[in-house]
């Protein structure tokens, strides 16, 4: 190999070999070690069953629930003609903006065609949160999900520490206790 191919390549992050005096970089994402931690003292995310999930979001892009692992998370099941699911997209949208860093947060949307949905994701400013399209009903019924305003929320583990209907204040005090 030419030395200025050889360069080209190493600069590029494709050697052919490896350089002896560059240690391998540690892995990015939440399994990343901190600065100044051997990277073996940092266990990788488990991922529980719950999260063992994906789809396309209202926005068509893909999506998988395993990105929600390892911090607390909620599940808002709602449909795009639904009055209550209207009244409380606001708590969501707050709730994202307060809690965001601590706290993983999907919609479900269901019942109701595509564009209803992008619909209500823009009427309601809601595109800063990712909302799965459910139109088919698969996510509703993997979480026994029967009406629309319900709430699926997962403590850090993945495991599920409330299911059903929540007000807005209810709501908050929920948030504020799974992100304690």
């Amino acid at each position: 190999m030419s030395l200025t191919l050889a360069a080209g390549l190493a600069v590029s992050g494709c050697a052919a070999e490896p350089v002896a005096s560059s240690p391998p970089a540690p892995p990015a994402g939440p399994a990343a070690a901190p600065s100044g931690a051997a990277p073996s003292a940092v266990a990788p995310v488990a991922v529980s069953k719950n999260l063992g999930f994906s789809g396309t979001t209202v926005a068509g892009q893909k999506f998988d629930a395993a990105s929600l692992a390892g911090k607390p998370a909620i599940l808002w099941f709602w449909a795009p003609w639904c009055a209550t699911c209207a009244s409380e997209a606001q708590s969501l949208a707050d709730i994202h903006q307060e809690y965001g860093q601590k706290l993983g947060i999907l919609g479900v949307a269901g019942l109701g065609s595509t564009a209803d949905m992008k619909d209500f994701v823009s009427d309601f400013e809601l595109g800063a949160l990712p909302h799965l399209n459910d139109s088919g009903g698969k996510v509703w019924k993997r979480f026994g999900i029967a009406q629309q305003s319900w709430y699926v929320m997962l403590d850090s583990r993945g495991e599920i520490v409330f299911r059903g209907y929540l007000d807005d204040l209810q709501l908050t005090e929920k948030v504020q206790a799974l992100t304690a």
